[in-house]
């Protein structure tokens, strides 16, 4: 019985230092949603740090995020018309073009518009 616990102990070392070198060098596609989102896989040539400019464990700043989206090209793409022309995610009456993005998109994780904690209008094409 001795004998089949460490066997066993040592497969899950095995495992487990597997699964720590997959985290450290694979791409987000082959990751999973569980650890990124496959819209980002092909800006990840830096591992973690592409997006973590101020550490690993700090949100992403807006300063990454604008290093690959234009905010004036999403809030052309995200305007809207007629009744609707304020509900603009990306320019809007209460932050303008100012909204931090983490408030609305997260990687690892599915958020909700910030707007949503007080509004009821959707975002069909939200990509959290």
């Amino acid at each position: 019985m001795k004998k089949l616990l460490t066997v066993v102990a040592a497969a899950a070392i095995a495992l487990s230092a597997q699964a720590a070198e997959l985290k450290a060098d694979a791409s987000l596609v082959e990751m999973g949603p569980t650890m990124g989102r496959d819209f980002h896989a092909m800006n990840y040539d830096d591992g973690c740090e592409s997006c973590h400019d101020q550490g690993i464990k700090v949100r992403p700043s807006d300063t990454a995020c604008a290093a690959c989206h234009d905010i004036d090209e999403l809030a052309e793409a995200t305007k809207r018309s007629g009744d609707e022309v304020h509900q603009n995610p990306h320019d809007n009456l209460h932050y303008g073009k100012e909204t931090p993005c983490t408030e609305c998109h997260g990687e690892h994780e599915a958020k909700a518009p910030l707007c949503a904690d007080c509004h009821t209008f959707k975002y069909d094409q939200h990509k959290n």
